[in-house]
């Protein structure tokens, strides 16, 4: 199947219809997956720490989620391997609030149909537009103003599986693993920032570990993430 990609930076999302795929790689999406991979029901993604609290708060039972350091009311770290550690989550609900992930999915939120993905659910992802027949799909490269390479190598597999499901991983995956972004996880590592787990980069790098897919829709007035098979 032939379509249109086209790439967008978060500043760019005003333009954007239809259907996208906001990509984060490092590591907001690949913690959601694995999140939903642990049973965790849903997870409201804002762009605001002040509000992911409030959303808590409202919200029985909620957990808070967020990158960086240790923050006052958040349990939960943007750490995929940390979280695995995090207890029980079956039938939790997740208020996520990242620096690039969560901010692109908010800008996004106009389109009619908006998707969330990493490597770990590329080709799940790719399925979906496939067989939906979508002529036109615009992936939102979340991190470094749009130029994150291990985004957009995450976003062209996606876009390549839809020509071709049996397209090969490993080009995109290596562009992803030489990164900026994987560069700077490994210094966090080495200089022991709380929230950045030693596994973490090869969590995010693992190619199709989950077959669901993760489409973000507003429910209630909420920009809610489930996971679909």
């Amino acid at each position: 199947m032939k379509h249109e990609a086209i790439f967008v930076s978060i500043a760019q999302c005003g333009a954007v219809s239809g259907v996208a795929v906001v990509i984060d790689v490092l590591r907001a999406y690949t913690t959601a997956a694995w999140a939903f991979h642990l049973g965790v029901e849903r997870i409201v993604l804002t762009d605001d720490v002040a509000e992911a609290l409030r959303l808590k708060a409202s919200i029985p039972g909620a957990l808070a989620l967020k990158d960086s350091r240790p923050y006052d009311g958040f349990e939960l770290s943007n750490s995929p391997v940390e979280l695995q550690t995090a207890g029980d989550l079956h039938g939790r609900v997740i208020v996520q609030r990242t620096g690039h992930g969560t901010v692109g999915a908010v800008a996004a939120k106009a389109a009619e149909r908006l998707y969330c993905a990493g490597f770990v659910n590329a080709a799940a992802t790719a399925k979906a537009l496939r067989e939906s027949g979508v002529e036109r799909v615009y992936y939102v490269i979340t991190g470094d103003e749009g130029q994150a390479e291990e985004d957009r190598a995450c976003a062209e597999y996606i876009a390549a599986l839809v020509e071709d499901p049996m397209t090969d991983a490993a080009p995109f995956v290596e562009r992803a693993a030489a990164s900026d972004g994987a560069l700077e996880l490994a210094h966090r590592v080495a200089d022991r920032i709380q929230g950045v787990d030693v596994g973490d980069l090869a969590a995010c790098l693992e190619a199709n570990r989950f077959d669901f897919v993760m489409k973000a829709a507003d429910e209630n007035g909420l920009l809610t993430l489930r996971a679909y098979n």
